[in-house]
């Protein structure tokens, strides 16, 4: 018996068959004894859903005295996630916000119109980091709106639990729990620890997913993916990875597919470049007073100047 695939529109042929619709292998940079990979944007997407930029921490051991010590710098248009996996982080911004972050709770920093902020450890003990950092483009409607920042502790996080796997719900809603944080646009975010041979299913109501591997290894659809892979998946199909004989450590993103592209300059996101070139300019002017900008009250002797190109 033939079968012509062509009358069958229904069946993938070619390419096709492979579920996975782009593997991002994350660009590594040396920040003087700190690694940072960072997955979004990439050649291959500029987002996951929301999700436009995409960094691993380290892991990182920092002799006695040294660690991160990011001055006060500017943001629009988008909201910062810190998730921390180990060590300790100072937050401090424009709003008065004076926090440390520790692992396992959320850090939502809502940009809008603007805010400022800076990242150091200040001599916390142990010296050690490893975490992510992600930047979720706000949508049209949210992009002007006032800063805000948000503190979730890991208790407050829901947490699912079965057949090998543990799933730590960051973001959004995914496989019926929702976390309590209000959203611009449709999201979700996840840590998930799998034991050897573990089968996790994406989260189906998503638009956009994607897997990035932290520890172990995943399979899907016959393919084998380690340390650092970023898996990106086509729309609608129902999706399952397993954990390879080792396990995995995977984070889970995606949400809805965002009303239109964005530019990127700098750490500023926005739908325009004029919404850029205004905000370009008022950093510029230093006008800490009476500008659009501010120094955190508690971080304010020093601030990062903004690039020439």
């Amino acid at each position: 018996m033939s079968w012509n695939p062509l009358l069958d529109a229904q069946i993938p042929i070619g390419d096709q068959v492979d579920a996975i619709e782009a593997v991002i292998i994350p660009r590594a940079r040396d920040l003087g004894g700190f690694e940072v990979r960072r997955a979004l944007p990439s050649a291959q997407r500029q987002m996951v859903g929301p999700f436009i930029f995409f960094d691993q921490m380290g892991p990182a051991e920092f002799i006695t005295g040294k660690g991160v010590d990011v001055r006060p710098h500017p943001h629009i248009g988008l909201s910062t996630v810190t998730y921390l996996l180990k060590g300790r982080m100072h937050h401090r911004d424009s709003l008065g916000t004076d926090a440390w972050i520790t692992p396992g709770e959320v850090n939502l920093m809502q940009a809008g119109h603007g805010i400022t902020h800076s990242e150091r450890s200040d001599g916390a003990l142990p010296q050690t980091l490893f975490g992510l950092q992600t930047w979720l483009a706000l949508s049209k409607a949210q992009e002007d709106a006032p800063a805000t920042f948000h503190n979730l502790g890991a208790d407050a996080l829901p947490v699912l639990e079965a057949e090998g796997k543990v799933v730590r719900l960051i973001l959004g809603t995914a496989w019926g729990a929702k976390v309590p944080l209000s959203l611009s646009s449709e999201t979700f975010y996840a840590d998930a620890t799998l034991a050897p041979g573990a089968s996790l299913p994406l989260p189906d109501e998503h638009e956009d997913r994607g897997v990035y591997v932290l520890a172990g290894e995943v399979s899907q659809g016959g393919q084998v993916h380690g340390v650092g892979a970023m898996l990106v998946f086509r729309p609608g199909d129902g999706i399952s990875v397993k954990a390879g004989p080792q396990g995995a450590r995977i984070m889970l993103l995606g949400g809805a597919t965002m009303d239109g592209p964005r530019h990127i300059w700098w750490n500023f996101v926005a739908s325009s470049k004029e919404r850029i070139e205004a905000a370009k300019e008022a950093w510029r002017s230093g006008d800490w007073a009476h500008g659009r900008f501010k120094l955190p009250p508690a971080d304010h002797d020093e601030f990062i100047p903004a690039p020439d190109h």
